[in-house]
């Protein structure tokens, strides 16, 4: 069949100019494969040649063209003539399908064959005219196939150039480390600012995926056949910084979609060829995270003790809530030389406490912040959750924790010592945290007259949970400000570029960038950066000192520019 001879003719050019780009022999497996795909086509070379007619009508006549079908063959023809139509029509005469409507003197067709053959084309004329009724192509059943899969690495092509034997590629990333970066002979090239990064396994698995990767999805790494090569290539701005997991033999379970995917926690573990982690010391493989940083990845200057740097208290307190009915951690952190009710004081108020003081070093940060300068003498609250149970029942817009807030906590804190007007006060958080920063803020401007919400979970809605995707797509919050009056609010917005949504649900950059312009049409003061990063506190712990700096710095910076290149603002 004609087809056939098109694709192999295009195969074989294409494996000639690799064969003569890399000047190497090509693997054994590559011949294999194309050697099964020119058997197709000297098994072929004996069919019929593809049909083509030709015929003149008389106006409001027709003229039926038998051809030649299998069940299962892809038909793909071509008929030409001023307004000819076209049906497929069955063995028993009955109309299957109109292929041409006559709108165009040339118009192509395509369709299946059934198991109702023999099939004929009926050609059908309006006006009186010539035509030309031509296949195309046509391809069995068996036949029809993905075309191989070439990796884009640079490194992965060489390899299937190369003798097959995989120990030698392993040894080279036991040296190197994981993933695989790579910046040129990519094809088509990258940009000055892209990377290729390739997440590797090696092993005999079922199936492997990638968890916390770019995509924001459990993506699946491809196999590279006849090895022990797992891989997935990805493009990225080369300020990427991320921490994922590899996943091998995720559970298959009969269940609503979200156990579904929380079944990768089952198997998720650390890259075994990366040695940078998070946490730094993990218990075991299955413990933290594995990193990546691209060379141009933001670096967090401000985490780690510095000397000289007189170090804060940090108090941990129980706080008793009558009105949400729990009791719960709170850590109360005052700067060296902390004077309460001086002017200039400032204020932050975290949400998820139990993590900025472990996974991101808060008070480190503001002891060095402060020390340069950079920030007023400024007191820290970090609000810690009972439960996860609790955290997603309060942190989403809820009255009552909003009540807690400004009837129970405030007044403690400032009974401590730890207060601050309003214009120099932070509430900040992190995904439901980020949320319920900007609903405090909302709720009570008198209180926190600075919202920084990293990554907020803008696409929430009442009831979400409830339903079984990702989320439903009202942006409850959103539309709150929308419709309310401005409220007396400064905003600083960030979220990561690969924190896209699911299910076709808006995610966390896109409903960011929605709030960003609602908040802008509705005059308030709003800043918004975006990282070439995903959700998780790898990044968070970065990009904390710049937002804080953004919304009561000394000097109104961002931090010496730890939003890295990824980063936009907008005020």
């Amino acid at each position: 069949m004609r087809i056939v001879l098109i694709v192999n003719s295009g195969l074989g050019n294409c494996l000639a100019n690799w064969k003569k780009r890399m000047n190497t022999p090509l693997l054994h497996i590559l011949r294999v494969m194309a050697a099964l795909v020119l058997g197709v086509a000297t098994a072929n070379l004996a069919a019929e040649p593809l049909a083509s007619f030709t015929g003149q009508l008389d106006a409001k006549s027709s003229h039926q063209h038998t051809i030649d079908t299998e069940a299962g063959d892809y038909v793909q023809g071509r008929l030409t003539g001023p307004g000819m139509r076209l049906v497929l029509v069955d063995r028993q005469g009955q109309r299957v399908r109109v292929l041409a409507k006559g709108r165009r003197d040339v118009e192509e067709f395509m369709f299946v064959a059934g198991k109702a053959g023999p099939y004929r084309l009926d050609v059908r004329a309006p006006a009186a005219g010539d035509y030309r009724l031509e296949i195309l192509q046509r391809v069995s059943l068996a036949g029809q196939a993905r075309p191989a899969d070439i990796p884009e690495s640079p490194r992965l092509r060489a390899l299937l150039q190369e003798s097959g034997d995989t120990e030698v590629f392993w040894r080279e990333i036991e040296r190197v480390g994981a993933p695989l970066i790579e910046s040129t002979g990519v094809m088509p090239a990258l940009t000055g600012r892209e990377r290729l990064v390739t997440f590797l396994w090696r092993g005999t698995e079922r199936s492997v995926r990638l968890f916390g990767g770019p995509s924001a999805d459990h993506d699946e790494l491809r196999h590279l056949a006849g090895t022990d090569i797992w891989y997935r290539s990805y493009r990225l701005p080369d300020s990427t910084l991320l921490a994922y997991r590899l996943a091998p033999d995720m559970p298959e379970l009969d269940a609503p979609s979200h156990v579904r995917r929380r079944a990768i926690l089952a198997t998720a573990q650390r890259d075994p060829f990366n040695p940078k982690s998070v946490p730094d010391k993990p218990l075991d493989r299955y413990d933290g995270y594995s990193l990546l940083e691209l060379p141009a990845a933001p670096g967090a200057e401000w985490n780690a003790p510095r000397p000289g740097v007189s170090a804060g208290t940090l108090e941990a307190r129980r706080l008793a809530s009558r009105i949400l009915g729990n009791t719960r951690d709170i850590h109360l952190y005052r700067p060296a030389g902390w004077r309460p009710g001086a002017a200039g004081n400032a204020l932050i108020v975290l949400f998820d406490g139990e993590s900025y003081t472990r996974e991101v070093p808060t008070p480190i940060l503001l002891d060095n912040l402060i020390a340069e300068g950079r920030l007023p003498s400024t007191a820290a609250v970090f609000i810690a959750n009972p439960s996860n149970e609790t955290r997603s029942k309060e942190l989403p817009p809820n009255e009552d924790f909003a009540c807690f807030l400004a009837e129970e906590l405030m007044p403690w804190a400032k009974a401590q010592g730890i207060h601050a007007p309003a214009e120099r006060t932070v509430v900040t958080g992190a995904s439901y945290g980020g949320l319920a920063a900007a609903w405090a803020g909302f709720s009570h401007p008198e209180l926190f007259g600075n919202v920084y919400s990293q990554s907020g979970s803008f696409w929430w809605a009442p009831g979400w949970e409830d339903s079984d995707t990702y989320s439903r797509p009202a942006e409850w919050l959103t539309q709150r400000f929308a419709t309310a009056p401005r409220q007396p609010l400064r905003l600083h917005l960030e979220a990561g570029l690969f924190e896209f949504g699911r299910d076709g649900q808006a995610g966390i950059r896109d409903t960011t960038r929605h709030l960003r312009d609602v908040l802008q049409a509705k005059g308030y003061a709003v800043s918004h950066r975006e990282y070439a990063a995903a959700h998780g506190y790898e990044h968070w712990r970065v990009s904390l000192a710049g937002g804080l700096l953004a919304l009561i710095g000394t000097a109104n910076d961002d931090a010496g520019g730890t939003a890295g290149d990824g980063s936009s603002d907008r005020r």
